[in-house]
């Protein structure tokens, strides 16, 4: 037979009888498109992810203290909860290691902050002059903490866009405005660029101060949470981390390596984790609808049984004037792929639009690939070969003579 035949002849199997034809081909369409939509959601996540962690800034590796655990200690203690790293420490990583842009010394703390019959719970940070270049801030209006206000404890506060926002509305100035914080009057000289990114550690809900009036007015101590570095390249961090940890057990004369009084975070180390978690839970999603796949595959072959057994007759017919295994197995074989890509196009149809829909409607970011989409029709053609074989076997082993005389 001919290859246009074989379409010929399909297209009229096919068409013949149309609503079962459409509810096989729905379980393929409903696991297509469950395939593509829950793969986008767990890829859009990840971006989502690596992009938040990226702002945060470039080639960070962030310094946390932590309490050093004796000998017999069952529990370590709170890391980011001790006192054991000063605004010395973060001083001589700036300018003791090599390939360090820059370290900006931190003390964070969580306050009720008000202004004129407004208030808020947010987060206020102490900083120095270098926290936007190793953080990735930038100002919108006014200016940044400036080595002058850390050195003559200022009263003065910058503030990100949802805190300003909470404090004094959109449309309100809040140059200029004071706000109080823990009973202290902080004057507002900035409002930074808007980040995104939600939860606690989002910059746009922070309130940044000077570290030493953080320390002395609104902590008490001279401790800071942490230090942020930043490394001149991506190809250095792993280096600059090794060079923070032997200049922190030397300062803190720490003689055993294995028992440090601070813990470091690299940012490369986080992506990577933070991309395994995600890419975990991408395949868990493509997994469970992968299992429609499965059903849907399996309505195909109990569909392609039952024509079979209609087409009992026919099939003897053709083997008598001539059609060979082969062509009537390749008949069957041909028509099962051909309702499983026709599902597998509308099935990626369909999950494109739910996940462009999710993501128009701001539910969860989304992300659709190329490789998502062949692999969509690699697995449609794979399931309309592996289930369609059984029954063309089947079709081409029958007997023309008892195939003749079914009724």
């Amino acid at each position: 037979m001919k290859t246009s035949d074989f379409l010929r002849e399909t297209y009229a199997a096919l068409v013949s009888n149309k609503i079962r034809t459409g509810l096989t081909m729905l379980g393929i369409v409903i696991g297509i498109a469950s395939v593509i939509a829950m793969v986008s959601i767990g890829q859009g996540a990840q971006s989502s992810i690596q992009n938040s962690i990226q702002s945060l800034g470039s080639n960070l590796i962030i310094v946390s203290p932590g309490a050093q655990g004796g000998p017999g200690a069952q529990v370590s203690a709170g890391r980011g909860s001790a006192r054991t790293l000063t605004q010395a420490d973060a001083d001589s990583i700036g300018t003791e290691v090599a390939s360090v842009n820059a370290a900006s010394p931190e003390l964070t703390g969580r306050y009720q902050v008000t202004a004129k019959g407004t208030n808020t719970n947010t987060s206020v940070v102490g900083v120095t002059s270098a926290y936007p270049t190793v953080r990735n801030l930038e100002v919108a209006e006014g200016s940044f903490i400036s080595d002058q206000n850390v050195k003559s404890l200022s009263k003065v506060a910058v503030l990100g866009p949802t805190a300003r926002d909470d404090l004094f509305g959109t449309d309100a100035e809040a140059i200029g405005q004071t706000v109080r914080i823990k009973g202290q009057q902080f004057k507002v000289i900035g409002v930074t660029v808007a980040k995104g990114g939600s939860g606690f550690t989002s910059q746009d809900d922070m309130i940044f101060v000077p570290l030493t009036s953080a320390q002395k007015l609104l902590a008490g101590e001279d401790y800071v949470t942490s230090v942020s570095v930043q490394a001149a390249s991506a190809g250095a961090m792993a280096q600059v981390q090794a060079d923070i940890t032997t200049l922190l057990l030397e300062r803190h004369k720490i003689s055993d390596p294995a028992s440090p009084d601070f813990s470091i975070l690299n940012q490369n180390d986080i992506v990577a984790t933070a991309s395994s978690i995600t890419g975990t839970f991408t395949i868990l999603l493509a997994a469970v609808a992968g299992i429609s796949l499965l059903v849907g595959g399996i309505g195909i072959m109990n569909m392609m049984l039952t024509t079979v057994t209609e087409r009992t007759r026919e099939i003897g017919l053709r083997k008598a004037i001539g059609a060979k295994q082969s062509d009537i197995s390749r008949q069957f074989l041909v028509e099962a792929v051909a309702l499983t890509l026709t599902g597998g196009l509308l099935g990626v149809l369909l999950g494109m639009l739910i996940s462009f829909g999710v993501n128009a409607l701001g539910l969860i970011s989304t992300s659709v690939s190329v490789s998502s989409i062949l692999l969509a029709f690699g697995v449609s053609t794979a399931i309309g070969v592996v289930f369609g074989y059984y029954p063309a076997t089947r079709a081409a082993k029958l007997n023309p003579i008892d195939a003749l005389r079914y009724e």
